[in-house]
């Protein structure tokens, strides 16, 4: 690889963007495709797209021949606010899907070592830890307290970031007031249509692990089907 790309490429993951490198094997001209950063529907552009979408390298036939797509893709993140019976559940379930995940709760009874151990807990209030965790697009935002005075500062945060999944917990009721509030803080309802609310797929969940199950089940929906056809 020419010196010059492999430093662009070390400097976008530093930045944790999500790149391509694109090699056409015919003639072997390498180049870095920034796929999310451009509204480019070329055939290349669409396939690398994909390629990162679905976090699998791949081939490419092109009118100029067959490219190699490998892709650089930042690691998933799930930042889940409410340290409580269903986050003890859906921790492990995206950690083993390779999801980096943050507990934030300032609760320090619920948000505790001894009921979470070995994940990263954010004792701060949800609006002053998002500012440092910066969430993208490759993170998933989940709200869990039932408690506005957490949710809610959340999900503003959340609604103005590239997230690709936000969800909140709470019946079709709760879900009702939670768009009222949110509507009275400027949002519209295109905007707040962003959140999966009541959070998770209906598969008749009842017990926390179940509705863990329905959440990361959703996520990876979302995740997953946004490859263009």
């Amino acid at each position: 690889m020419d010196l010059g790309l492999l430093k662009e490429l070390q400097q976008a993951r530093t930045q944790k963007r999500q790149v391509v490198l694109a090699t056409n094997l015919t003639t072997g001209d390498e180049q870095l495709l920034y796929p999310f950063d451009t509204d480019d529907s070329s055939e290349l552009l669409v396939g690398a797209r994909n390629a990162l979408i679905s976090d699998k390298a791949s081939n490419l036939e092109t009118e100029d021949g067959p490219v190699f797509l490998n892709i650089f893709n930042p690691r998933l993140r799930l930042f889940i606010v409410g340290a409580v019976h269903i986050t003890q559940h859906l921790v492990p379930m995206a950690a083993g899907a390779g999801y980096e995940v943050t507990v934030i709760d300032p609760r320090r009874s619920f948000g505790s070592d001894f009921r979470f151990p070995d994940v990263t807990l954010d004792n701060r209030w949800p609006d002053e830890a998002f500012v440092d965790l910066q969430a993208d697009r490759r993170s998933a935002i989940v709200t869990l307290t039932h408690d506005s005075k957490l949710d809610d500062p959340a999900l503003v945060y959340a609604l103005g970031s590239e997230a690709f999944y936000i969800g909140a917990l709470g019946s079709t009721r709760t879900n009702g007031k939670r768009q009222l509030r949110l509507e009275k803080k400027g949002f519209k309802a295109e905007d707040i249509s962003r959140i999966h609310g009541p959070i998770g797929l209906d598969i008749g969940a009842k017990s926390p692990a179940e509705i863990a199950i329905s959440i990361m089940a959703q996520m990876t929906a979302v995740l997953r089907q946004k490859a263009v056809q």
